[in-house]
């Protein structure tokens, strides 16, 4: 007997499913083969860790979806999917041949298909084994269809966030807590760990964490560096709940504090607050992003800022680290009710940083935790 756990009600998964097929139609598809794992697990509702393994969902434009995974993930089938279809594959298989016979056997051996072709489990050697196997279906990337549905998130995704964001602040705690000369970055990591484990985020993270010369650099990682008199942590904790992620960073520095480290944050908070101000639904991304930049580059904070502002975070699992779209100098897109941010402002070694999620008149701050430099 297996006990059901859905991440959302089966109504939000049929919603989603309606969406998706409407699409298809739209564009006179028979059907879309998904090998995202983001977009399988917003479609049916099926995870695994495994999810690096060999798996798809097949979506037709009508009817339900057919999932196709290794034998050994049937209980998670049963406990995670709302749909009952399935094809599965064991170990001594053909595993390929088994693939392309489910595809002819759900939709037939001649028709128009959609594929994620920039998803990461689909090879070139998958795709072109599908081509020759399958000579009848007629493939079109449709890469960007799931994405694209996935930036607006449902309440009851960004309820999910909420308690990431939670997860988020008592990691930041710990790294604050546990920063001190003679402590390296790994025992840090540790605590910043154990805390957002323990406040609920299913993944421990820590996230982007530095020190010495690389906190001047993004997207360092733990090392046995020990802390020493001076230096600038730069730490963004990462965590996330049933996969929906919440991230923030705060600038850290192991005293002595420097002359203008107090100012630098200040100016960075202000840029921050001014740019995020101006976020709400029908305004151009560009807005607030050239506050950042123009900020940053007029206060002689950074020579050059080249990196982007604002990038959407949702349902996330790994080596994915964003969704695609986010900001850049020249971005048409406008902001919308139900997306979600990171938005994040870096200068010399300090970052501050926030989730946001778009209201219908403006914005709302996710993560909630004190802004300024924190010193130990």
């Amino acid at each position: 007997m297996v006990t059901p756990a859905y991440w959302f009600e089966r109504a939000e998964f049929l919603s989603r499913l309606s969406r998706v097929q409407a699409e298809l139609k739209k564009k006179q598809l028979d059907g879309l083969v998904a090998f995202l794992p983001e977009t399988v697990t917003w479609l049916t509702g099926y995870f695994t860790r495994a999810y690096g393994t060999l798996q798809f969902a097949i979506i037709p434009a009508e009817g339900e979806p057919t999932l196709f995974c290794r034998d050994v993930e049937e209980y998670y089938l049963d406990s995670t999917c709302v749909f009952s279809d399935r094809v599965m594959w064991t170990d001594s298989d053909d595993r390929m041949a088994v693939a392309a016979s489910a595809i002819e056997s759900r939709i037939g051996k001649s028709a128009k298909l959609g594929i994620e072709l920039s998803a990461w489990p689909l090879s070139a050697g998958r795709y072109e084994y599908l081509k020759s196997a399958l000579p009848g279906i007629v493939w079109q990337d449709e890469s960007a269809m799931t994405p694209q549905m996935r930036l607006i998130k449902s309440p009851a995704e960004i309820a999910y966030q909420r308690r990431a964001a939670k997860a988020a602040e008592a990691g930041m705690q710990a790294a604050i807590d546990s920063a001190a000369v003679g402590v390296t970055e790994r025992e840090m990591a540790a605590e910043v760990c154990a805390a957002m484990i323990r406040a609920g985020s299913d993944l421990p993270g820590p996230g982007v964490m530095s020190s010495g010369e690389r906190a001047f650099h993004l997207h360092g990682g733990y090392s046995d560096r020990v802390l020493e008199a001076g230096d600038i942590v730069q730490i963004e904790t990462t965590p996330n709940v049933k996969h929906y992620h919440a991230r923030f960073m705060r600038p850290i520095r192991v005293g002595p504090v420097q002359d203008d480290d107090y100012k630098v944050v200040e100016q960075l908070i202000a840029i921050q607050d001014a740019a995020i101000r101006e976020v709400k639904p029908g305004v151009s991304v560009r807005v607030p992003d050239a506050i950042y930049r123009d900020g940053v580059l007029s206060a002689g904070l950074r020579e050059t800022y080249t990196n982007k502002t604002f990038y959407s975070v949702g349902l996330l699992l790994q080596p994915n680290g964003g969704e695609p779209l986010e900001s850049a100098e020249n971005s048409t897109w406008v902001f919308e009710p139900g997306q979600t941010f990171h938005t994040y402002v870096l200068a010399c070694g300090f970052g501050m940083s926030e989730t946001i999620t778009i209201t219908e008149t403006g914005y709302e701050k996710l993560t909630n935790f004190p802004r300024q430099l924190f010193v130990k």
